[in-house]
């Protein structure tokens, strides 16, 4: 199906849906849960969060269906709702873990999975494996590392692969802070990038 064809049905379901057919909610929900959990387990790395946040996504879109106009997509709208309570779920957890900080050791923080983080253009198969998970680790700690508003666009472009227009519906933000935001957390990490080869270069 094109994606003309499918904004089309989405905005069929819509329409029966804001009647009161709760089966065209559950079949918009079955067309765009997976793209929301993608999106939510990219922001947060956490299944259990991208599950909480994919059901409280929904529940958030239907109880404001009635208020829903149609200005955007129903996909942008659900990925800017899920993007939302992602963003949130980060803050609550940064509070959590400052007040934990004294506690926690390195091995105990979220480092310990990021070599789990979906693999990028900038792996070298080459250099092996072991290498690999180090670059990996240095790309999501210096995402990590992006103010909020920067991540969230780094993600959702080159992560999630949305055009500058859908993420400027999911935002609510202009198509030039976008870009402009998106080519600062492109520099960082390139900038994390060519330190982690330059150490590796003069560690060898």
């Amino acid at each position: 199906m094109s994606d003309e064809a499918a904004r089309e049905e989405d905005r069929q379901l819509l329409a029966r849906a804001q009647d009161g057919d709760v089966s065209a909610f559950e079949a918009l929900v079955d067309a765009h849960r997976d793209k929301v959990y993608g999106l939510a387990l990219r922001m947060t790395r956490s299944e259990a969060d991208a599950a909480e946040i994919t059901q409280d996504t929904f529940l958030s879109a239907y109880q404001h269906l009635k208020d829903f106009r149609g200005d955007a997509a129903f996909g942008s709208w659900v990925h800017r709702i899920a993007a939302n309570h992602a963003l949130m779920r980060l803050r609550h957890r940064r509070v959590a873990q400052a007040a934990e900080q004294e506690l926690q050791g390195p091995e105990f923080t979220e480092r310990g999975s990021l070599a789990e983080y979906p693999q990028t253009d900038w792996s070298r198969d080459a250099e092996g494996k072991a290498l690999d998970a180090e670059l990996g680790m240095a790309i999501q700690q210096a995402t990590d590392r992006l103010p909020e508003g920067y991540r969230e666009v780094f993600l959702l472009k080159d992560v999630d692969g949305l055009s500058y227009e859908q993420i400027a519906e999911v935002t609510g933000d202009s198509i030039p802070a976008i870009k402009s935001r998106l080519h600062r957390a492109r520099l960082a990490l390139r900038e994390a990038i060519d330190d982690f080869y330059n150490r590796d270069s003069h560690g060898a």
